[in-house]
């Protein structure tokens, strides 16, 4: 397996060429940045690319955002990234891609040799690799969203007044009777935990929610 390898930290990089070297990988390329990472892939056309989030020069998310373009350029690329703390927003955004041949491990599974050898064996078989840690941080969200409390009917509601529709828009587009519409808002507003007597004001904030901002 020919493996392409970004981390900016000398000392974990060259620990990993061994460990990979180690376990039969060739290491093509060991880079410290997110634009040499994306020649070098260019260059020698992995099989696998394995590289950090934070990478200089802001050491923000440089190796995702460079993971994120080589998946748009070369669909089905394996790719591993690795983070130092759970970080759910970046989780996120590299799963909302096609998740074949995706890994989101953190830096602290690398010490459990095995494990991590098997997960990147796995992506770039075609499989998914994800932290234990990642994992439960989704869930949590997932199931502590709100929005997760509204019924299909309230969802098309929602995004209705999110359209900037009227309660009388809403009825005509769902074929109900406003008193209709006006229940579910009413079962909007409680289920995510909106009161105040500013109607108005609340469907802003039902809105805002719905547009997870």
């Amino acid at each position: 397996m020919r493996v392409v390898l970004a981390e900016d930290s000398v000392l974990l990089r060259e620990g990993l060429v061994w460990m990979l070297g180690s376990a039969g990988m060739e290491v093509v390329a060991a880079v410290g940045d997110a634009e040499t990472l994306l020649r070098a892939v260019e260059e020698h056309l992995p099989d696998l690319v394995v590289t950090d989030v934070r990478m200089p020069p802001t050491h923000s998310d440089e190796g995702l955002r460079a993971a994120l373009v080589l998946r748009r350029q070369r669909p089905g690329l394996p790719i591993v990234v690795l983070s130092q703390y759970v970080e759910e927003r970046y989780a996120t955004r590299l799963l909302s891609t096609e998740t074949s041949g995706i890994g989101y491990l953190l830096k602290d599974r690398v010490a459990e040799v095995a494990e991590f050898l098997d997960a990147l064996r796995r992506v770039a078989a075609g499989g998914t690799a994800l932290d234990p840690e990642v994992v439960a941080q989704l869930l949590l969200r997932r199931h502590s969203d709100p929005l997760d409390r509204l019924t299909p009917r309230e969802h098309e509601v929602l995004a209705l007044i999110a359209e900037g529709r009227s309660n009388t828009g809403i009825s005509e587009a769902l074929s109900v009777s406003e008193g209709a519409v006006g229940k579910h808002i009413s079962n909007i507003f409680t289920k995510l935990d909106l009161s105040g007597a500013d109607r108005d004001h609340r469907r802003v904030l039902a809105v805002l929610r719905f547009l997870n901002i």
